[in-house]
């Protein structure tokens, strides 16, 4: 889900960015450079809170070393689905440190093959398995935690866990269904990037980062068990608050109220 403007494709990263200045483009793509403008240019202005604080640097790191290599954007795409898959083997077996170091990996390289990506106008075929992979990736890591949680010590009586794990994926599976019809009512515009309070609460809403946060904050007081129960709370929060929101997008239109980005303005 992506950013604002007519002419704007759904996206698998849930952000918003600034318009690319083409000379700014031009120069990182004869050059195989990218500066520190014409990156801030192209990266997300409305993303999660470790996205935009955390991520931005190194992930400009990976994408200035991926361009003056020459490196194709699948190989980053196929670098962090192996990546992820050793996350969701590590997050299996209950080994939940080291997963979770590997899944910063995963991070790195997701914004950095995004940012390859527009650097470079990457074929859609490599979008769609970004894509693909963006919504496939944390929903195998949540069952993985729940696995893991035996192992680890903490299980889950089975039936609460089979509840908690249905509302962990099924109330992450609903969001983004929430995300992509506000995009298709309102010509490409994001539901995050529709007024401040919307930017502001993707900060921390319910996504794979932030859920890892969650978990690993739970994990520092060895109840990792609490933490995917505090997920599933939070994933059910996040929902409805973008229900309500893409309800009340959707009754300004049935007003015939103009709808666009506060970020346009």
């Amino acid at each position: 889900m992506a950013v604002m403007g007519k002419s704007a494709a759904l996206r698998p990263f849930p952000v918003a960015r600034r318009p690319l200045c083409p000379n700014l483009m031009a120069g990182a793509e004869t050059s195989g450079a990218v500066g520190p403008k014409a990156y801030d240019e192209a990266y997300p202005r409305v993303a999660d809170a470790l996205t935009l604080k955390l991520l931005r640097k190194p992930a400009q790191f990976v994408t200035q070393r991926a361009m003056h290599a020459g490196t194709p954007t699948w190989v980053l795409i196929a670098g962090e689905a192996l990546l992820a898959l050793l996350v969701f083997a590590l997050f299996w077996k209950g080994r939940y440190w080291p997963g979770l170091l590997v899944a910063v990996a995963v991070m790195i390289a997701d914004v950095a093959a995004l940012m390859l990506a527009r650097f470079s106008h990457a074929p859609r075929g490599a979008n769609r398995s970004r894509l693909a992979l963006e919504i496939v990736e944390p929903l195998l890591w949540w069952w993985a935690w729940e696995h893991g949680l035996t192992a680890y010590g903490k299980p889950l009586e089975p039936i609460y866990a089979t509840m908690v794990l249905w509302v962990v994926v099924g109330g992450t599976i609903a969001i983004r269904a929430v995300e992509a019809l506000a995009q298709l009512r309102s010509n490409g515009m994001e539901l995050h990037a529709w007024q401040p309070l919307d930017s502001r609460f993707r900060l921390v809403s319910a996504s794979r980062n932030t859920n890892l946060v969650i978990l690993a904050a739970a994990l520092l007081f060895r109840r990792p068990d609490s933490g995917l129960v505090l997920v599933g709370w939070w994933t059910l929060i996040s929902l409805i608050f973008h229900s309500v929101r893409l309800a009340q997008l959707t009754e300004r239109q049935a007003r015939r109220v103009k709808i666009g980005s506060w970020l346009d303005r």
